[in-house]
């Protein structure tokens, strides 16, 4: 099984170009699916086997979203096989994934952004960095595999730019402001020197020792400085991006354009943000208007 399971894998970075997050996920849900088989031969399997496999799951206390997941891999899993000539149709096809109500985004306010840019100790090397992290974050609304992933080639000062490889290995230039360009030129000039100890790296942002950041070492830099600012409201990496969003449609522009910045495929992901806004709108209709 575990060769199949790489094959399986192998096959996904070919052909589909996913993310290697996004890899673990699959790699995650198949093995669980085969594991569940206890060595029943995949030439055997029926859609009942995969259904009881999908309610076992719910009864686990996996959510919808995760159980809808685990299903589009299982999907993914049998069209490799029919693919591969291994089976002659999938008998997941015809399941259908279990309903989802989209969840609003968790938006933090633009008082709160403040806060959380104004917390790191700029007198110090890693404060420094972390401010210019911020900064660029809430600047662009990169995804957090964006942010870690920058490198110096990918940054145009000079236009005021940046070039990010999205989901699916989508390229797109996204505009710096004012504000993270002159961040960025002394983090360049003087910070990441001091990161890099003598040592050479093509990534942008880089930990104290100096290699490149992680997901995981960034997301608890941003936990710290929220408890350190007091902001109450839940915060991680992705809220400044949902914030990025939101903020930048609280002031007019338009939702194809953040559409474009976001790098979203579909224009109905960002129009989410729509109803982050109009939740908004009646609350402040409701506290306001005389006559509500």
């Amino acid at each position: 099984m575990d060769t199949l399971v790489q094959e399986f894998v192998d096959y996904l970075v070919v052909e589909r170009r996913h993310s290697p997050h996004t890899i673990d996920g699959y790699r995650r849900d198949i093995t669980r699916f085969l594991d569940a088989l206890s060595g029943q031969s995949i030439q055997n399997v029926t859609t009942s086997c995969i259904r009881d496999h999908m309610m076992n799951l719910q009864n686990h206390g996996l959510s919808s979203r995760s159980i809808a997941r685990c299903l589009s891999t299982i999907k993914s899993f049998f069209r490799y096989m029919v693919a591969e000539k291994q089976l002659s149709e999938s008998p997941a096809e015809i399941l259908e994934a279990p309903k989802l109500w989209r969840k609003l985004p968790s938006v933090i306010s633009v008082q709160d952004v403040e806060l959380l840019l104004e917390s790191p100790d700029t007198s110090t090397i890693l404060g420094k960095r972390d401010r210019v992290m911020f900064e660029v974050l809430y600047a662009t609304g990169l995804r957090v595999s964006e942010l870690i992933s920058l490198k110096l080639s990918d940054l145009n000062l000079e236009m005021g730019c940046l070039r990010t490889l999205g989901k699916g290995d989508k390229e797109r230039l996204v505009p710096l402001g004012n504000v993270a360009q002159q961040e960025l030129r002394r983090y360049i000039e003087w910070v990441r020197q001091d990161l890099l100890k003598k040592k050479t790296s093509p990534y942008l942002f880089l930990s104290q020792r100096g290699s490149p950041m992680t997901r995981q070492g960034f997301w608890k830099i941003v936990k710290q400085y929220a408890r350190k600012a007091n902001i109450s409201a839940p915060i991680s990496p992705h809220t400044l991006r949902h914030a990025f969003a939101t903020h930048l449609l609280e002031r007019g522009a338009d939702l194809r354009s953040v559409q474009q910045m976001l790098g979203h495929a579909d224009i109905s992901t960002t129009q989410i943000y729509t109803h982050v806004m109009e939740k908004r709108m009646r609350e402040v209709f409701e506290e306001f208007h005389p006559r509500p």
